[in-house]
């Protein structure tokens, strides 16, 4: 019983981390079908690629509040719940405004999750950050590669999108009943205590802004990937199954480094030589896309699971840049919140750009500009800074 006690949270844990991705990567794949069964345009279309991004960015802000006013484990207990009605609901509509408002929610319960999920590791396993980091990066990867992979042969195995999507609400259930029994455990909050910490506070430091940089841009890739890498390639003549194994392996390939990575941060003070890999593998991928998408795909979705690497780097950060959980969850609150706002530019001006320019070259090229504000920010937030110490 005291083995199952002690293990528990980190099962809990890990059935959520398979959850906070699925309900935004699946759509990528089955974007063409969901648009014309539901009524989307470029427009709306994009808007559907860049909610994941909004949800964060206002859920996020939100998140730490939650935590305290009524308890990490509940708020996320309210976070599945909404995962799990959201995804179900907009599998039940035919019209575009339903289908948005749905994904709101299923992604608005992702958003708070995910922000509060490093403090979470830190409470109940604050000597073992590194490995617990390493392990819930992995799974959430795992999560990332099946739904990518998974959604368009169970569409066509199940007989259309709607019946491939409802995997995301059978996880979601799962994570649920794994989760209960840890709220029980947890109880009741405790009042306010001496620990707090605002993202108000949080803003007045230089590491809080250059995380929050780091975190958005690389959102912004990852989005776009998630998104549009398959409409790119079909629209470069890729079949719609081989676009979204494109997919699969851009997002795949990182199952190793979302392992390996947070463990190395974990013992390394600065991390800088592995950054800058990261982003030379960005840059070559998007390279690749740019000149010839059609001329080695399978090179430029490694390369692109490759660069986008820096997620789990970031998650890794959040929690060896902060001491407390209180300071890891107002410190990953405020650097998704403010860069998910940051990161709406990127799956938003893909569909934007296109529309105009008829064209993948001007959101590639934007992608390409926004990797040195990316990489002076990384550059600052892997130098070995703690956050309660920039706190006045």
């Amino acid at each position: 019983m005291t083995a199952l006690r002690r293990w528990w949270p980190l099962l809990a844990l890990l059935a959520l981390a398979f959850n906070l991705r699925p309900v935004a990567v699946s759509i990528g794949p089955v974007l063409t079908e969901i648009s014309r069964d539901v009524g989307l345009d470029g427009v709306t279309a994009g808007l559907l690629t860049s909610l994941p991004t909004l949800c964060f960015a206002f859920f996020g802000a939100v998140a730490p509040w939650a935590a305290r006013r009524f308890g990490a484990h509940r708020a996320i207990l309210v976070s599945i719940i909404a995962l799990m009605v959201g995804q179900g609901g907009r599998l039940l509509v035919e019209d575009p405004v339903p289908f948005l408002l749905l994904s709101v929610l299923a992604l608005g319960g992702m958003a708070q999750a995910n922000v509060l999920l490093p403090s979470l590791v830190r409470r109940h396993y604050p000597n073992r950050v590194g490995l617990a980091t390493a392990l819930y990066s992995l799974v959430m990867t795992v999560g990332v590669t099946l739904a990518s992979t998974a959604t368009v042969p169970l569409a066509h195995a199940l007989g259309g999108w709607r019946a491939s999507l409802t995997s995301g609400v059978v996880i979601a259930v799962a994570a649920l009943l794994c989760w209960i029994p840890l709220v029980l455990q947890a109880g009741r909050p405790r009042p306010h205590g001496p620990a707090e910490i605002t993202l108000a506070a949080v803003a007045h430091t230089k590491l809080g802004w250059a995380m929050a940089i780091l975190f958005g841009i690389q959102s912004a890739q990852a989005y776009s990937v998630f998104g549009w890498l398959p409409t790119i390639f079909r629209s470069a003549g890729m079949d719609q199954a081989t676009a979204g194994y494109m997919l699969g392996i851009a997002t795949g390939v990182g199952i190793i480094p979302a392992f390996l990575i947070p463990a190395y941060v974990a013992r390394t003070r600065n991390p800088s030589v592995l950054f800058l890999s990261i982003i030379a593998c960005l840059v070559a991928a998007y390279l690749g896309l740019l000149l010839n998408p059609m001329g080695a795909p399978l090179l430029w979705a490694v390369l692109m699971a490759l660069g986008t690497a820096s997620f789990p780097l970031v998650l890794a950060l959040f929690g060896t840049r902060a001491h407390s959980p209180a300071a890891t969850a107002a410190l990953s609150g405020f650097a998704q919140s403010v860069g998910y706002t940051i990161a709406t530019i990127g799956p938003l001006s893909f569909g934007v750009l296109y529309n105009l320019f008829g064209s993948w070259t001007p959101p590639i090229l934007l992608q390409l500009t926004l990797v040195i504000p990316m990489t002076v920010a990384g550059l600052y937030a892997c130098r070995p800074r703690i956050i309660e110490d920039q706190l006045s």
